[in-house]
């Protein structure tokens, strides 16, 4: 985010403004499910010339109109108001990554301690390692070396910052099970480093491993839940049944409520968590900054988790619906990948909504139930599918005609379907856009100092904005940011940062 000669504040609140007033304008769109694709006639529903270019366009012609390389060739010609809108959406969209950049798989980290992969996934190595290390440069900048990471998991980004790092970190989650594997986690990773003695190992050929020696000193972890209403230092609430013990879990020695500065973190903290944090932050002078990455809108309560903003609040049409936080969880590079690709599974939406126009038609009550996903649904028939799907809704597949005529003619407009979704994938960023600059905005209405720094690599981790916010100038946290890999091309480049409004 650049910073505006008119000042932040009006430069992000017109930035909001104009989001509503491109959302508003295309409601139907961004409501619109696409499993409803052939029940409620969603195709219609475009512009008469839309439905023209969009129905004879190619797949990797929609990876193009997502921002994707130009595939070259002859294209559709697309109407002025398709290209505006698209043009539009884009530019308002908060910039998540490096154009151009060549497509490659999550692999493991080679920074990451061998002992800090195990059980970790690659696209999460990749998260807790950038994560971790804009912490630390937060821990340096406002000289607070006690963690709290919230939504804590199976404790990966803890154990980072804690044996990789070498901070105090408490983490905090509420699900026994992860809470409990966490710490098994934590058990193996010190025997380990008692027989190797933190060091790591190297390779019999090439060049050293490019990663620190480990601590020993390991997270600790506290089973709760964060209560939104409560102040720091008792803002922890016991997972269920509830035990007296744990009512104040940081309010002994070391914890926030005997004075002590923290810093808090929730990496993809779910629905309300996100927003509850960056409350506990502004309220809490002991929380000296929070770093926070947000997932699962469509969980958020409508209000108080969206929207938080003064400003967001009192504009007109700034309401989202239950469809539309879905839609800003896809992850638009993924598919734009499949459509330059022309991926197979391009045809599971077209599976999905074709079953949706059977189910409806065998108990019309029934709308939009809850499918499993069927796993390889793109290596499938049709009928091999609607077999899998139909008993998870309760419905015998013997009983309903699935080689039909008109089976077969929806299955004909898969084209079509892609094309719809892909439309609705341009106001995908918009949206997440939208609620991330309502949290800022939130943030910078009470004076504080925060950025929105696309931290992740998005071809692999759509969730990769990172929203940071300090009782203190972000100017050294965020400054080299992109060049702190050297070599390595995950780094992002960050935003400036933008001071905060005379108080």
């Amino acid at each position: 985010m650049a910073a505006s000669p008119h000042g932040p504040l009006q430069w992000e609140q017109q930035r909001a403004a104009d989001i509503v007033r491109l959302l508003s304008l295309y409601r139907p769109l961004l409501d619109a499910c696409v499993i409803d694709f052939f029940t409620e006639g969603l195709w219609a529903q475009l512009p008469p010339p839309w439905q023209t270019a969009l129905g004879s366009a190619p797949p990797p012609q929609l990876a193009r109109l997502l921002g994707g390389p130009d595939p070259g060739g002859p294209g559709p010609l697309w109407p002025l108001s398709l290209l505006a809108f698209a043009a539009a959406s884009r530019a308002l969209s908060f910039p998540r990554g490096r154009p151009g950049a060549a497509p490659r798989p999550p692999c493991h980290s080679r920074r990451l301690h061998p002992l800090l992969r195990r059980h970790v996934k690659p696209k999460k190595q990749h998260e807790i390692r950038r994560l971790g290390k804009l912490l630390q440069r937060l821990s340096q900048a406002t000289g607070c070396t006690r963690m709290v990471d919230v939504g804590a998991g199976q404790g990966h980004l803890s154990r980072f910052l804690a044996f990789g790092l070498g901070l105090s970190v408490t983490a905090v989650e509420g699900d026994g099970r992860l809470a409990t594997a966490a710490e098994r986690f934590d058990r193996e990773l010190l025997r380990e480093l008692h027989k190797t003695g933190g060091a790591p190992p190297q390779r019999r050929r090439g060049p050293p491993r490019p990663c620190s020696p480990l601590t020993p000193r390991g997270p600790q972890h506290i089973p709760g839940r964060l209560d939104p209403v409560l102040p720091w230092g008792e803002f922890l609430l016991p997972p269920d049944p509830p035990a007296p013990a744990a009512r104040n879990p940081l309010g002994g020695p070391g914890g926030a409520a005997d004075g002590a500065r923290v810093l808090v973190t929730g990496l993809h903290a779910c629905g309300d968590l996100s927003p509850a944090l960056l409350r506990h932050f502004a309220r809490s002078p002991s929380v000296a900054a929070v770093a926070s990455v947000g997932c699962c809108y469509m969980k958020l309560s409508t209000p108080p988790g969206y929207p938080l903003s003064s400003w967001v609040s009192a504009l007109p049409g700034h309401e989202l619906s239950y469809r539309a936080r879905e839609s800003a969880c896809h992850a638009l590079e993924q598919y734009r990948g499949r459509l330059g690709g022309g991926s197979p599974r391009l045809r599971a939406h077209c599976y999905r909504a074709v079953l949706e126009t059977l189910i409806r038609g065998a108990r019309p009550g029934l709308r939009r139930p809850g499918v499993q996903t069927v796993k390889k649904a793109h290596a499938l028939s049709f009928p091999q599918y609607a077999r899998l799907g139909l008993p998870r809704v309760g419905l015998d597949p013997a009983s309903i005609p699935l080689d039909s005529d008109a089976v077969g003619t929806m299955l004909e407009q898969q084209h079509k379907v892609v094309a719809f979704f892909s439309l609705t994938l341009l106001l995908a960023p918009l949206v997440e856009t939208l609620i991330l600059l309502d949290r800022l905005l939130y943030l910078r209405e009470r004076g504080f100092h925060c950025a929105l720094v696309p931290l992740f690599d998005p071809r692999f981790s759509p969730r990769n904005l990172v929203l940071v916010a300090a009782r203190c100038p972000l100017g050294t946290v965020l400054a080299g940011l992109e060049d702190e890999d050297g070599s390595n091309d995950e780094a992002e480049s960050p935003p400036e940062e933008q001071s905060p409004p005379a108080q």
